[in-house]
């Protein structure tokens, strides 16, 4: 049976502090773990890259302090962040080691994704991780986070961290399979709807009443407005969503075969609407010119190499967006570059392996990633899509 994650290749699954986490006693449903790692092993077979966002280090952390029974003061929750994130990891390496896998833990912050230099950072590690086929397990840094500083709920983070990968695919795991038009829990008459092309109005109006917020008993701060603001940021980048029933073992499997659940529809592919965001960076800092090697190379889909540079203007730094030029002068695209314009200008027209002498570190090879440029007419573009991510590119 076809089902959205049939033909899915980068996957981001989001897992809630109610899913995961015991509400009476703190303790990590194991099991719950150990199947979704089943789920997990099942996609990675088929081909498909796996990140995980999830939930629970303040709730399995707060009972190994005492903090019982009340609400907790920031600091308070901060320090139950701090034990719980051992916990955390370390259930989530032995259930997915315990197939095979080898797990990445990544803490963000919202300038981690929202900051393009930090943004680009983090994107390499966590596509960094992927290609040497590691699960990433990604979670707010709540240890150091403010309420100034946080994400809020973790389906957001969820849709950023999918977005900022170019996954096709986010699955945000609930206690509920789907978006209805009145909240199913007080109207027995409430419709489930199984797709969703578009954010409409009435759409929105389907998030319903804070009751609805309130997951399973509490443990959750997320609920359906939640995810619907989650979906605007995973279909604005190109991400179709789920929201899917997780309360049982094997969530995923159950989608696989045909269970009930909603699927948000992106109207453009990931590497689209990140090629779209990159051209939109009107402010670009500088340039780069570069020769009729490179440019051809450019358009046949390969990331732009120093040696392809003759000339480097302005002030930039690495992440800053920079206009590229053709052999003429004419602008043929914009790109996020990988180095400042200083480094630029030492290492223009020289070849990736001289990177490390010339400026005494190891940089990247390439100057401006593939997947961090955009041509300025995409009919000049062969490929369209970029290729799957390998280890060996990330730095090629």
């Amino acid at each position: 049976m076809d089902t959205p994650l049939t033909d899915a290749k980068r996957v981001v699954i989001k897992i809630g502090s109610a899913l995961l986490v015991e509400q009476a006693s703190g303790a990590i449903r194991r099991d719950w773990l150990a199947a979704l790692a089943e789920d997990v092993a099942l996609l990675r077979r088929s081909g498909v890259q796996v990140l995980i966002v999830s939930s629970g280090s303040i709730a399995a952390g707060r009972r190994n302090l005492g903090l019982t029974g009340r609400h907790l003061k920031l600091e308070e929750k901060q320090a139950a962040a701090a034990t719980g994130q051992i916990t955390l990891a370390h259930a989530y390496q032995e259930a997915l080691g315990a197939l095979g896998f080898t797990t990445a833990q990544i803490l963000l912050t919202p300038s981690d994704t929202g900051e393009r230099r930090r943004h680009l950072n983090a994107r390499a590690t966590i596509l960094q991780s992927l290609g040497l086929d590691a699960i990433p397990v990604n979670n707010e840094n709540d240890t150091v986070g403010t309420q100034e500083t946080r994400y809020v709920d973790n389906d957001r983070l969820a849709a950023r961290v999918a977005t900022m990968v170019s996954a096709d695919t986010l699955v945000l795991l609930s206690d509920i399979d789907g978006l209805y038009n009145a909240d199913p829990r007080k109207d027995p008459n409430a419709r489930h709807i199984p797709a969703v092309d578009r954010l409409s109005p009435e759409i929105l109006a389907m998030a319903g009443d804070v009751a609805l917020t309130a997951e399973m008993g509490g443990l959750s701060t997320g609920g359906m407005l939640t995810k619907l603001e989650a979906a605007k940021i995973a279909l604005a980048g190109g991400c179709r969503m789920l929201i899917v029933k997780g309360t049982g073992m094997r969530p995923l499997q159950a989608v696989l075969d045909g269970n009930r659940h909603t699927v948000f529809h992106a109207a453009v592919k990931p590497q689209a609407a990140r090629k779209k965001w990159i051209a939109g960076q009107l402010n670009a800092s500088g340039s780069v010119t570069i020769d009729a090697g490179a440019e051809a190379a450019l358009r046949n889909g390969k990331s732009l190499l120093p040696a392809g540079i003759t000339r480097v203007e302005g002030r930039f730094d690495r992440g800053d967006p920079v206009r590229i030029l053709g052999p003429a002068g004419a602008r043929i695209g914009t790109g996020l570059t990988s180095y400042s314009a200083a480094d630029a200008v030492k290492i223009a027209g020289r070849q990736s392996r001289e990177i490390a002498g010339i400026l005494g570190f190891e940089g990247r090879v390439a100057l401006i990633h593939r997947d961090d440029l955009a041509l300025d007419a995409a009919e000049q573009q062969t490929g369209a899509e970029a290729a799957p991510f390998t280890a060996s590119s990330a730095v090629s």
